[in-house]
C-alpha cells in the first residue's frame, strides 16, 4: 500500500529542511535533494513546483517548529531569567543531530538579501519571535523580574541578535567555552 502524499510530502519537507540547514540553499543542488529525501528528481517536482517552492516550505516547517517551542517556554511560568537562559542555551548546545547554526539566520545573510519573497516570510517570522518575548519581557517587568526601566521590546531584539550571533559563531566553528561566554555577557546584562 501507498503512504499517503501528505506524509511523503511532509517527510520530503523535513529532510529538505535538514539539507538546505546544512549547505545553504545555493549550495544544495536539485540531487542533493533527491538524496536527503529519497526522492527522484520528477517526484520532487510534481510534489514541489519548483527547488524555491520546496526550500520556503522547508523553512516555513523550521520557523513554525522553533516558533512554537519559544512560545511555549516564553509563555510558561519560569522565571524570565531561565526563560532566557534556556534560549541561549539552545545556542550554546544545539541538539547534536542538528546541522550546526540556524536556518533563518543562514536565510537572512544568504537570501534576504536578493529574494524578496524570503525576506518578507523572514520579516514576519522575527516579528513573531519579538512579540513572543516582548510579551515574556512585558510580564517579568510586571511582576517586578526587571528592571522597569527596561524596554521590553529593546530586550527581545537583544535576546533575539545574541542568539543569532550565537548561531553565526557555532557555524564558523566556535566551541561551547566561546559560546558560553558570550551568552553568561548577555544573561548578566538583563
Amino acid at each position: 500500500m501507498a503512504r499517503p502524499r501528505k506524509f511523503e510530502e511532509a517527510r520530503a519537507v523535513e529532510a529538505a529542511m535538514r539539507a538546505f540547514w546544512t549547505a545553504g540553499y545555493e549550495a544544495t543542488s536539485t540531487q542533493d535533494l533527491c538524496v536527503a529525501t529519497g526522492l527522484g528528481r520528477s517526484s520532487i517536482y510534481n510534489t514541489f513546483a519548483s527547488k524555491h517552492d520546496l526550500f520556503e516550505k522547508a523553512l516555513r516547517h523550521y520557523m513554525d517548529e522553533r516558533d512554537a517551542v519559544l512560545a511555549e517556554l516564553m509563555y510558561g511560568d519560569l522565571p524570565i531569567k531561565e526563560k532566557v537562559r534556556t534560549v541561549l542555551w539552545w545556542a550554546v548546545e544545539p541538539d547534536p543531530e542538528d546541522p550546526a547554526g540556524c536556518l533563518v539566520v543562514n536565510s537572512m545573510i544568504e537570501l534576504a538579501p536578493r529574494d524578496p519573497k524570503v525576506a518578507e516570510m523572514l520579516r514576519r517570522d522575527n516579528d513573531k519571535r519579538f512579540e513572543i518575548m516582548r510579551s515574556a519581557f512585558e510580564t517579568a517587568r510586571s511582576r517586578g523580574e526587571i528592571d522597569p526601566a527596561k524596554d521590553p521590546l529593546a530586550l527581545a531584539r537583544f535576546v533575539f541578535a545574541t542568539v543569532s550571533g550565537l548561531r553565526v559563531m557555532a557555524r564558523g566553528g566556535a566551541d561551547r567555552a566561546a559560546l558560553g561566554s558570550v551568552a553568561r555577557t548577555a544573561l548578566d546584562a538583563l
